[in-house]
């Protein structure tokens, strides 16, 4: 089981700088496309740290994920959501509500 753990570790620290470096794909845009964004998975890493008894703020977890405050990372990475991109958006939500 160690080896296996070890492995999604990794894994989810590849996943985690491959984000990171792809500061050019917005949040929206893997809403759309995967069902996921960045802030999903920090909030996965929060929910999984309080089953441990872990405390860990939605900051924290946020930092973990995007390698940086959030709001710094708003600041020098986000843009506006298109219209396109909003409909999408919506229409993914009321697929998945």
């Amino acid at each position: 089981m160690t080896t296996q753990t070890e492995l999604e570790a990794a894994a989810f620290r590849r996943l985690v700088a491959h984000l990171r470096e792809r500061t050019d794909v917005q949040n929206i845009d893997l809403m759309n496309l995967a069902g996921f964004c960045r802030n999903c998975l920090s909030r996965w890493y929060g929910e999984e740290a309080a089953a441990k008894g872990i405390d860990l703020s939605k900051d924290a977890a946020r930092e973990i994920v995007y390698g940086m405050p959030y709001d710094d990372w708003k600041a020098k990475y986000q843009t506006d959501a298109s219209a396109d991109q909003k409909a999408a958006f919506d229409t993914a939500s009321k697929d998945h509500g």
